[in-house]
């Protein structure tokens, strides 16, 4: 597994900012086709049957599935890059972070404008913490001189 310094993590920020959107995205169209399929559905059921432009639904649903493709891909991404992407829909991302001889989370939720939190695995981010100078020291210690 990967880990990152706080500054690593930070500068990675703008990259993977730009990927979350581009899932939140895909994600919302296709929820939009997905219901735009069900309301048809709805509507034949309650009809009794109607006539069906066949070939409109079949692109309705490769429209659903290429938005969920391109949402997997982007996750893969941000995956491959050593991130977890713990709430889609909430922006939510952690790094993993050694501190102290101890594997934590560095916790940033999109819309924030830098990462200031950190928590365990077992605590989640309703256990989220400041970042304290442990952080900063490990990160300040790290950088070589040019």
């Amino acid at each position: 597994m990967r880990t990152f310094t706080l500054d690593e993590a930070q500068s990675l920020l703008p990259v993977l900012e730009s990927l979350l959107k581009r899932a939140v995205e895909g994600k919302r169209s296709a929820e939009q086709a997905e219901s735009d399929i069900s309301d048809l559905a709805q509507r034949i059921y309650l009809a009794g049957g109607m006539r069906v432009d066949v070939a409109k639904v079949a692109r309705m649903r490769v429209d659903a599935d290429t938005h969920l493709q391109r949402v997997r891909e982007t996750v893969a991404e941000i995956d491959a890059i050593g991130v977890q992407v713990k709430d889609l829909e909430a922006g939510l991302l952690d790094f993993p972070c050694r501190v102290d001889d101890e594997v934590v989370l560095l916790c940033w939720r999109m819309g924030e404008t830098s990462i200031e939190h950190w928590h365990t695995a077992e605590s989640g981010f309703k256990g989220r913490q400041p970042v304290d100078e442990r952080f900063r020291r490990r990160s300040n210690s790290t950088k070589r001189p040019n």
